[in-house]
């Protein structure tokens, strides 16, 4: 049985419980009571992201299809080549995509998508945000820009578990877990890898593996790969010979690629970043996605291997003995590409970018270590798969689920040693020099300061409006002390506020100080105040209520509105004590105990 929280739910009202039907209320007592019953709603959760995943694929294969006259066997990153009027597409779909945004212009608010939704939010996501990223991403996908669907898979697939657990009014935790448990199930369904999709809900979009969240997620991302293998369709997934058992000296060289690999994620992201903020200042915003498939024409036409997400590109280059100038081209062409899409503002990612420009770095490495040495040093397939990992890793984040990718696309065990050992060394470079997945860096530029999905929502909602005390004693900042000691007598209060000739802030004065043996009882009472120039504002959430107090090095602090009138006070003792009640509460949840 799942366990009953500690704390005292409000008694719903009895006119809207009659409202509900009884089998809707039934269902929702065994979910919240039942783990068995939670695991079955995962389940569920898993089958519509999977299903949803291959009707997402469907429509933007569909698009490249018509638009680009493709044959049906073939994709757009493994044409031989277009077609120049058809590369005409790329600047058209810049258009429809800023008439797109045009459309839903009224969300002033940035869209929130699965990881923000888990991390800021409880994993309560919008149909309509939902809608707007995954439309936006099938379009961008769909036109040829180098971007990826997996935005979009991950988008849906977390939106069916973020409403099933609000049809069901679920705890927060669970709703997190279901959140996960989506888009984990998208991700499996993409790749037909579920192990790989199970680690992608846990490292990316939860932020944490949790003994409660095991079992829903794994089982809802088995339930997504079968429903995509079941329907035929083909996975992402990348199934290769097993290459040579690697050994201690090949980890070490494999280190040399995962310094590589994060250093390059490094700059990618970077770049990406500086023209974006290069386009949106010289350019308006309905303009920039058609100068950006303008750009992009004459590096399709050079090699359609730029386009797209590139997974024909990836079979291709992966399977065949190519040289080595085609490859440094198509690498340069396709990082070209995905930088001038995302930064002149097509919607999608870079999880397969990273993985196929991760596999073409580890090719030119076993290449020109076999230059150097003077005979092959590296398995050239072994390679481009530690490669694809450690760029993803750099990119993207998750260690353990691009390990579980290629183990579940070799079964090579030995070479999967080596690549979770590059995978960390990646993930540990851009950690330090760097700081952030590629998502989490973009919530960095809009001023969020989350770095994972892990939950500090909570810490958000507990403002200093809701910790303060109400009905602070106060008295003018021109008193005497010894008027100040006959309004206030000693043990009626810990700490007096002060107020200005215009009833604002001006300082908190300690009563224990007001009556010390040796003050003057004719001097002034402001020259015993402190924290006269530190005070919080009533939206200030406890993180940075802490923060305050640290910097002041005061045991109290008072709660202004924007005028300096004072609404309350707040102890630094009592902030910490909430903040350990609610950190413990979060705890408990996180692991299934409350």
């Amino acid at each position: 049985m799942r366990p009953v929280p500690h704390f005292h739910l409000p008694h719903p009202n009895p006119r809207l419980l009659r409202r509900v039907p009884a089998w809707l209320r039934w269902m929702r007592q065994k979910v919240r009571g039942s783990e068995f019953s939670f695991v079955a709603l995962a389940i569920v959760a898993g089958m519509a992201a999977g299903l949803a995943t291959v009707v997402i694929g469907a429509v933007a294969r569909t698009l490249q299809h018509v638009l680009y006259g493709l044959p049906n066997d073939v994709r757009l990153s493994g044409a031989e080549s277009l077609d120049p009027w058809r590369l005409l597409v790329l600047p058209a779909g810049g258009v429809a995509l800023a008439l797109l945004g045009w459309a839903v212009r009224a969300r002033k608010r940035a869209l929130v998508d699965a990881v923000e939704a888990n991390a800021l939010h409880g994993g309560r996501m919008s149909r309509a945000d939902s809608a707007v990223i995954a439309g936006q991403t099938v379009l961008s996908n769909g036109v040829g820009a180098s971007v990826g669907l997996e935005a979009a898979y991950a988008q849906v697939g977390g939106l069916f578990g973020s409403l099933a657990g609000r049809w069901l009014s679920l705890r927060r935790a669970d709703m997190r877990v279901l959140v996960g448990a989506g888009t984990g199930a998208a991700i499996a369904a993409a790749f037909g890898a579920p192990i790989a999709g199970a680690f992608y809900a846990f490292e990316i979009v939860i932020g944490a593996y949790t003994p409660a969240a095991i079992a829903p997620v794994a089982a809802a991302a088995l339930a997504g790969a079968q429903v995509s293998q079941r329907l035929g369709i083909v996975p992402y997934i990348v199934h290769v010979r097993p290459g040579p058992a690697i050994h201690t000296s090949g980890y070490i060289i494999y280190a040399g690629l995962a310094t590589i690999c994060a250093l390059y994620g490094i700059v990618i992201m970077r770049a990406v970043t500086l023209v974006e903020g290069r386009a949106r200042t010289w350019l308006p915003g309905w303009a920039r996605p058609a100068i950006g498939g303008l750009l992009l024409m004459p590096i399709a036409s050079w090699s359609p291997q730029a386009l797209s997400a590139g997974h024909s590109a990836l079979h291709v280059d992966l399977m065949t003995a190519l040289p080595v100038a085609f490859i440094v081209g198509v690498l340069l062409a396709k990082s070209a590409a995905s930088i001038v899409s995302l930064g002149f503002g097509f919607r999608g990612g870079l999880f397969f970018a990273s993985l196929f420009l991760g596999t073409l770095i580890g090719h030119l490495y076993a290449d020109f270590l076999a230059l150097i040495v003077g005979f092959p040093v590296l398995d050239p397939a072994n390679a481009a798969l530690v490669g694809m990992a450690a760029l993803a890793v750099a990119v993207v984040g998750g260690p353990f689920t691009m390990t579980m990718l290629v183990l579940e696309a070799t079964g090579n065990f030995s070479l999967t040693g080596a690549v979770l050992a590059a995978s960390l060394v990646s993930s540990t470079i851009v950690r330090e020099l760097f700081g952030f997945s590629f998502s989490t860096w973009r919530f960095h530029l809009r001023g969020e300061t989350i770095k994972s999905a892990r939950d500090v929502g909570w810490m958000k909602a507990l403002a200093a409006g809701q910790m303060m005390r109400r009905g602070a004693i106060t008295a003018p900042a021109a008193i005497t002390i010894a008027e100040l000691r006959r309004r206030v007598p000693l043990g009626s209060t810990s700490r007096i506020v002060l107020l200005d000739d215009r009833a604002r802030y001006a300082g908190i004065v300690t009563t224990a100080a007001a009556f010390a043996v040796g003050v003057n009882p004719d001097a002034i009472a402001a020259t015993l105040a402190h924290a006269i120039d530190a005070a919080l504002s009533p939206e200030m959430h406890i993180g940075e209520v802490m923060t305050a107090f640290d910097a002041a090095a005061t045991d109290e602090l008072a709660v202004l509105d924007a005028d300096g009138h004072v609404l309350g006070i707040i102890t630094e003792t009592h902030v910490r004590r909430r903040y350990a009640e609610e950190l413990e509460k979060a705890q408990r949840a996180l692991f299934g105990e409350a």
